[in-house]
């Protein structure tokens, strides 16, 4: 018999088997509206009760309420996602799947992509000025028929803030636990026909854990403009630098790991990323009709030592990518049926690079100390060019119900240019320049459905795909063959309903079953030579449910809770290993959010808000001996309004000092973790003007 290994501690799923029990029950009685809207779906804004998705949102007041010192205070609150800290702001991602940095999420600013499709970085939030953002929207699953490659997991799209049409500054600082300092100011003006505003972000922290200094400056600029014709014009400017030292998902051994988990075995690892994004989006209504061109410029350079690969591929490589897009769309209403049909199409021309060399490192026990560089392993230019017109329709056959299908077509090329010798054999494989070519259709349908006043219903299937990208593609490692690869493949059918019974009640709960095949693999035969190829299948099935009740006038509690099971249906990573079957590994099936927010009356300048943080247990290892026990976490936030114009604001996270892992595994060096944060404290003063 096999017994798993655990931590001490267990993940509490008691309470959230009850919550989605009890959400599904209650009853939709009072006639209230959902009148919510969002705008990631079609470019523009649309009621929720006519999205055939599930689609949570963060507004803006809530971003700058929360400050965030991580993107995981905001995304974790929502239903179906968890999003843990690595170090400084670094990210991995659960949306319908496991724990993971692979490439299935599309990460979007006011609906641009953040980066091309061929240069994928899970990092995404890193180039983006989340704190000071106007707001959040992840549509879970596959991405609608305006949106390509990678939107396969879920669709994050960070919304930039508009500017006021008043003179207006908010200016905040605070410090915190392990050297965390962050001044944020954001300023606005309106005149006439225009408004702007502007935003600043400085960041920096020492770590908790050893050489983990992290610093980031970021600027945000926004301008509207409004024509006498009643055409708009938004221009956006953002800009980022990040330079931090990794620990991040570095793991420690399990006595490390409990006894010691400030250690870091990878000081010599860092993470250098600038990126700079530059858009202008005109659009035009006139009756019945809307054109918008979004024309767009992008920039980014990553200087690399990753610490996950020291121990079998140690390197240190710079890589980026421009860009030159343009995202246009055409939308045309009718009177029968209430009908819309959406023409759009998508062109982006990114030429890019990778300049890599291997490393020889020095290791002193288990931490690498340092470091010197050996020889040139990759240097090629990459060009991602992509044409992808769609179709989007919309109608209304019957009172209540909203029918919705499209269809898009992806065209894409990479051309490829090796600046360095052809090679065929050993540890860094190079294939000679080349072009590769991917196209793919992509249909979407949906309905949704009014039940009655408050309740609201939603069925969907969707297709959805991602292209290889060009590490995936021309950084070969020891595969003998990594460039005749096929995109990764999704199909998705979902249900759900949303309901809000009273002024005080609303929840939603949702159902998926996504089935993704052409996974790819690298496979080693019995000669043990390496194929890259399309050989995975995987399963995954879940249910996320959210409540929002504010119970008295000085309460409301918000609740969110998923349960989902990520299967391995076909996985041989070798001739003579067979994981299908298995459960998929940082795929916990329980995860969970609660939030209790408190404004007495008897102190009317007061707010506080208590939540716990919920991971359940998972699996560590592919052949499912052995588990994670899972982690609960509680943060209390308080602020005090001491005139109309000054604010004080304090948060403690991670209240018990939980000792917990963002990163968990099994191997042959036995149990390894990475510890996540500890008991942390942080105290601000914002001021507005």
């Amino acid at each position: 018999m096999h017994h798993h290994n655990r931590l001490p501690r267990k993940g509490g799923t008691t309470f959230i088997a009850l919550l989605m029990t009890t959400t599904v029950a209650f009853p939709a009685l009072a006639a209230e509206t959902l009148d919510e809207v969002t705008v990631t779906g079609t470019r523009e804004a649309e009621l929720i009760t006519q999205t055939p998705a599930t689609v949570s949102t963060v507004t803006g007041v809530k971003i700058r309420e929360i400050k965030p010192t991580h993107p995981t205070e905001l995304f974790n609150r929502l239903p179906g996602v968890y999003v843990s800290t690595t170090n400084g702001e670094g990210h991995k991602a659960s949306i319908r799947h496991p724990n993971t940095t692979n490439p299935v999420y599309l990460y979007l600013e006011d609906g641009i992509p953040t980066r091309s499709t061929g240069f994928f970085n899970h990092n995404a939030l890193f180039e983006v000025n989340v704190p000071q953002a106007g707001g959040i929207e992840v549509n879970k699953g596959p991405g609608s028929a305006l949106q390509g490659s990678d939107a396969i997991g879920g669709v994050i799209n960070v919304l930039t803030r508009e500017p006021s049409t008043t003179p207006e500054t908010e200016v905040s600082v605070e410090i915190g636990s392990h050297g965390f300092w962050r001044g944020l100011l954001s300023t606005s003006n309106g005149w006439e026909d225009d408004a702007a505003r502007a935003d600043l972000n400085l960041t920096h922290t020492e770590g908790w854990r050893k050489d983990t200094e992290y610093d980031r400056q970021s600027v945000n600029v926004r301008w509207d403009h409004y024509t006498p014709s009643g055409a708009s014009l938004k221009t956006v400017l953002a800009a980022s630098n990040i330079d931090q030292q990794t620990a991040g998902t570095s793991r420690l051994n399990l006595n490390d790991y409990k006894n010691n988990p400030t250690e870091n075995y990878t000081p010599i690892s860092y993470r250098e990323v600038q990126a700079v994004r530059l858009s202008a989006a005109y659009e035009r209504e006139d009756d019945g009709t809307l054109l918008s061109i979004t024309p767009y410029l992008r920039w980014n350079e990553m200087d690399m030592l990753p610490n996950w690969s020291l121990g079998y591929d140690p390197q240190v490589y710079t890589s980026g990518h421009s860009s030159l897009g343009v995202m246009g769309k055409y939308r045309m209403d009718f009177k029968p049926y209430e009908s819309r049909l959406v023409l759009g199409a998508d062109i982006d021309y990114s030429p890019g690079m990778r300049d890599e060399n291997r490393i020889t490192t020095t290791k002193v026990g288990n931490v690498y100390t340092t470091y010197a560089l050996a020889e040139k392993t990759y240097d090629y230019d990459v060009t991602f060019m992509s044409a992808s017109p769609y179709v989007h329709a919309e109608a209304t056959p019957m009172d209540g119900m909203r029918v919705s299908g499209g269809l898009r077509f992806d065209a894409m090329r990479y051309e490829y240019d090796n600046n360095l010798s052809v090679s065929s054999t050993g540890n860094y494989r190079r294939h000679a320049s080349n072009t590769v070519n991917f196209t793919h259709f992509s249909p979407k349908l949906g309905v949704t459905y009014d039940f009655m006043p408050g309740l609201n219903g939603f069925a969907s299937y969707k297709h959805a795909f991602r292209a290889p990208d060009e590490g995936t593609l021309f950084r070969s490692g020891k595969a003998a063959d990594s460039i005749h690869l096929d995109p990764v493949k999704v199909n998705s059918y979902e249900v759900g309903v949303r309901g809000k019974p009273t002024k005080t009640l609303s929840y939603e709960l949702s159902g998926y079953y996504m089935v993704k095949k052409d996974d790819i693999l690298t496979y080693k035969d019995n000669t043990n030579v390496r194929i890259q190829t399309n050989a995975g299948e995987t399963l995954h099935r879940g249910v996320e449910a959210g409540v929002g009740y504010a119970f008295a006038d000085e309460w409301k509690l918000d609740m969110a809770a998923t349960y989902a099971k990520h299967k391995y249906v076909k996985w041989i990573p070798d001739a003579t290993t067979d994981y299908s079957g298995k459960e998929m590994i940082e795929a916990p099936r329980w995860m969970g959010n609660v939030t209790l927010g408190y404004a007495p009356s008897f102190l009317p300048d007061v707010t506080a808000e208590l939540e716990w943080v919920n991971m359940g247990e998972y699996f560590i290892d592919e052949t499912n001996l052995h588990k994670y026990t899972g982690h609960n976490l509680f943060n209390l936030r308080a602020a005090y309004a001491v005139t109309d114009t000054v604010k004080v604001f304090g948060r403690a996270l991670n209240l018990t000092d939980e000792r917990h892992a963002v990163a968990s595994s099994y191997g042959n060096s036995g149990h390894e973790y990475a510890p996540g944060n500890p008991r942390e404290y942080f105290l601000g003063v914002e001021a507005k003007f």
